[in-house]
C-alpha cells in the first residue's frame, strides 16, 4: 500500500488548537462529527522528546478512533508525509479563535 492517504487534522479543543495526522479521515454516522482514525505517532528518536507530542500520545493511547465536532474542525490536508503531532497553545502563536457558541436561552434552568 504505497499509496496510502495521510491526512493533517487541525482542531480546536479546550482552547488549544491540535495537529494530528491520520491515515483514514471521514464523515462519522454522529451528525455533525468527524471520524478520525488511524492516528500516526512518528518513530522519533528516544533522545529528543518532544512533551506535546507524548501529551497527545498519552491522550489518544488506546484511541481507535475519535470523533471530532465539526464546528472545531479549522482544516483536513491530504499530505504527502507525516509530520509531528503537537499541540499549539494559547500563547504559542496560535492565532486562530474558537468560533463563538451561542448563549443560552434567559429563563431556562
Amino acid at each position: 500500500m504505497p499509496n496510502e492517504s495521510i491526512y493533517r487534522i487541525r482542531f480546536v479543543s479546550q482552547g488549544d488548537v491540535y495537529e494530528l495526522y491520520a491515515r483514514s479521515v471521514d464523515s462519522s454516522s454522529l451528525y455533525a462529527f468527524v471520524e478520525v482514525a488511524d492516528i500516526i505517532f512518528g518513530e522519533r528518536s528516544e533522545i529528543l522528546v518532544d512533551p506535546s507530542e507524548e501529551k497527545l500520545k498519552a491522550e489518544f493511547e488506546g484511541v481507535k478512533r475519535t470523533y471530532i465536532p465539526m464546528h472545531a474542525v479549522i482544516r483536513i490536508d491530504e499530505v504527502v508525509k507525516e509530520g509531528q503531532n503537537r499541540i499549539v497553545g494559547k500563547g504559542e502563536g496560535g492565532t486562530v479563535t474558537p468560533f463563538p457558541m451561542p448563549a443560552q436561552p434567559k429563563g431556562r434552568d
